[in-house]
């Protein structure tokens, strides 16, 4: 128990004398010591990395979970160490809707046909979410949770313990300075009824300021080193953050390439379905009852085109890029059409696209809905309807 009292005097006294240390400096009253240049640089980037990491781990929270309440819910589950129920996306309840209005409505309409193609292919988009979302948060969002929570911690405990020897140091140099002057002052004014115990004393103060300076400045020394080697750490962390964000990158890509590969499967499949509820058409209705959509869409705008020549054996592709030249357009229905995107032709039967260009398309009987004619100058082929935006 008397231990205890003595250190818990002592420790109070370090505290106190850290304290007058530190607000002396603020008014500057006392002098600091300043570490030097590449240390403070450290420390800036230590500082601008913390920072930064923070903001882009809250701001990738939000992507892969925009709903706050969610977020609350999955970071108090973390926190109580217990597992994450499974939660359904957004896409895979719109499927359930769908499949279940397609049920109620009559799965043999061309409505709930409908239904039950675009049900399944919001369920896949739906699964593909889950995996970018379980994906990227391994490989992403943890690194950086690690480093703030365990590299960062480390860090800030070392630079506290290193303010503390600062400011240990700087009052054993004032403690110095002040026995210092005071030996100086009795030796220009002596004090002639006790000279010599008095100069004794104020010579052991002296010194023993003196000791207590050279432990001061060893501890700092050794404490300014430790610290040092950390935030020259943080290179290493720069390193890791960058392979973590090339792998959140190539999830992201590979999301967004799945997405794209079922949303294409289902414009076939409903152009496809399209074409035999309306004949005629290339997709949707004849006359739009709105507006059609932005130039930038790739889906193409609805168009009724009347029948031209039969050519039946169009399809062998080596027949085809022979007989294409010697078919000759409708004499009414052919329309102008914008590329959307590059198009590179697999094979002689087909057109060669580049974005932006205007062609001369039309259909003929027998022919894939997904596909046209397509004319540039003397040069015909196929074209993928994807690829197009149609004009007049």
């Amino acid at each position: 128990m008397d231990f205890n009292m003595k250190k818990l005097a002592s420790d109070a006294g370090i505290f106190f004398t850290r304290a007058v240390q530190f607000t002396e400096e603020k008014f500057g009253q006392a002098e600091k010591t300043e570490l030097d240049a590449h240390f403070e640089s450290l420390l800036a980037r230590a500082d601008s990395t913390k920072n930064w990491t923070e903001k882009i781990l809250r701001q990738t929270e939000v992507l892969l979970q925009p709903n706050p309440s969610a977020r609350v819910e999955e970071f108090l589950y973390e926190k109580l160490d217990r597992k994450v129920p499974s939660r359904v996306t957004n896409g895979e309840l719109l499927a359930q809707y769908m499949a279940e209005a397609a049920s109620e409505l009559g799965p043999t309409t061309p409505y709930g046909k409908t239904l039950i193609k675009v049900a399944e292919a919001e369920k896949r988009l739906g699964a593909a979410e889950r995996d970018f979302i379980h994906t990227a948060s391994i490989n992403f969002l943890t690194p950086l949770r690690n480093f703030l929570e365990g590299d960062w911690k480390t860090i800030s405990k070392e630079r506290r313990l290193l303010q503390n020897r600062r400011l240990d140091l700087d009052a054993s140099k004032a403690r110095l300075k002040k026995a210092k002057a005071a030996e100086a002052k009795a030796t220009t004014v002596p004090d002639f009824q006790e000279t010599r115990p008095r100069n004794y004393i104020l010579s052991a103060s002296a010194s023993a300021a003196e000791q207590e300076l050279r432990v001061a400045q060893t501890e700092f020394d050794r404490q300014a080193e430790v610290t040092r080697l950390l935030l020259e750490g943080i290179s290493s962390t720069h390193v890791n953050h960058l392979r973590c964000l090339h792998e959140f990158v190539e999830s992201q890509t590979t999301y967004y390439a799945q997405c794209y590969r079922h949303m294409l499967d289902l414009q076939k499949q409903l152009g496809s379905s399209q074409g035999a509820i309306f004949p005629g058409t290339f997709v949707g209705t004849a006359e739009p009852a709105s507006p059609p959509l932005s130039s930038t869409s790739p889906t193409t705008t609805a168009a009724t085109m009347p029948m031209g020549p039969s050519v039946a054996d169009l399809a062998p592709p080596g027949e085809a890029a022979l007989r294409l030249e010697e078919v000759a357009p409708p004499a009414s229905g052919t329309r102008k059409a914008r590329v959307l995107y590059d198009y590179e032709a697999a094979d002689s039967s087909e057109l060669a696209l580049l974005a932006d260009e205007l062609i001369t398309v039309y259909s003929l009987p027998g022919m894939d809905p997904d596909w046209l004619i397509g004319e540039r100058g003397n040069k015909k082929g196929k074209v993928p309807v994807t690829y197009l935006e149609l004009l007049s």
